[in-house]
């Protein structure tokens, strides 16, 4: 199937994929399977290289679900067997609603894949499936497919992590891991109501460069803060909007942002 044909079954349009291709010429789709999905679903992937994909849909249990902010959670779920995935890969996660199976993505943010990992979320109340995810409780099983996407962390020495609102997921994972595999992490936020404070604590102590800004104008100051004497592998995840912030502010910091690995969670949510 062709790439036309494949988007023409899904509710994305045509025209929209095609606008991407041109801004972003090393665009693909951040997904294992095209099936008809809506946009809140959809995971643009900015990076080198075909999307991978795992396996098929398995059901897991919840081990944990935890508050880490205003409309924020974290889930953890158990590991299937033969399960394998790096921070800033995502899964699939399909949930029923109203007797109907529900599916969406969301970007691992676990530092590794040990007997759970974990997922971050925010909740958006109108939100299709986001308000179901929220209610559960351990114990509860889901369908979770995937790892999909290589825009995740694959041993890099030196890390910085640039996240938008649910992206600051990924970025404790990977700056966790990197730190754990004896490198070096930088992690820039920008969110006016910060989410996972505890885990970013933690990265500061351990020796991590965390800044956290409220206002976009101080994004590429932050970025030339952190990498002005480094020459990390940059990350960036976020909602769409914020990919073109963190794309402007590696520019103007001197950084290639055609090097670096970015996840658009898709447009950011109606407020």
């Amino acid at each position: 199937m062709s790439l036309v044909e494949a988007v023409a079954e899904c509710t994305v349009s045509v025209w929209v994929v095609l606008l991407y291709e041109l801004a972003y010429p090393n665009l693909c789709l951040g997904m294992g399977v095209f099936e008809p999905v809506s946009w809140d679903a959809v995971r643009w992937t900015y990076e080198h290289g075909p999307t991978k994909s795992g396996m098929d849909a398995t059901t897991v249990t919840v081990s944990s679900v935890e508050s880490v902010g205003t409309d924020a959670i974290a889930i953890d779920l158990t590991t299937p067997a033969g399960f394998e995935a790096n921070p800033g890969q995502f899964v699939k996660l399909t949930v029923p609603v109203d007797g109907e199976p529900i599916s969406r993505f969301y970007t691992i943010s676990s530092p590794a894949i040990e007997e759970t990992f974990e997922i971050t979320l925010t909740i958006d109340p109108t939100g299709e499936l986001g308000p179901t995810l929220a209610e559960l409780s351990v114990g509860d099983e889901i369908d979770v497919a995937g790892p999909f996407g290589n825009a995740a962390y694959a041993g890099e020495s030196e890390t910085l992590v640039l996240a938008g609102g649910p992206g600051v997921g990924p970025a404790v994972g990977i700056a966790e891991r990197t730190v754990d595999d004896g490198g070096s992490a930088a992690i820039v936020y920008l969110d006016d109501e910060p989410i996972h404070e505890q885990r970013l604590g933690a990265l500061s102590d351990a020796g991590v460069s965390v800044f956290v800004v409220s206002d976009a104008s101080a994004l590429e100051d932050a970025i030339s803060s952190v990498a002005a004497e480094h020459d990390p592998q940059v990350f960036v995840y976020g909602f769409a909007p914020f990919l073109d912030l963190a794309t402007d502010g590696l520019t103007g910091a001197g950084l290639d942002a055609d090097g670096a690995k970015m996840e658009s969670f898709g447009p950011a949510p109606e407020e």
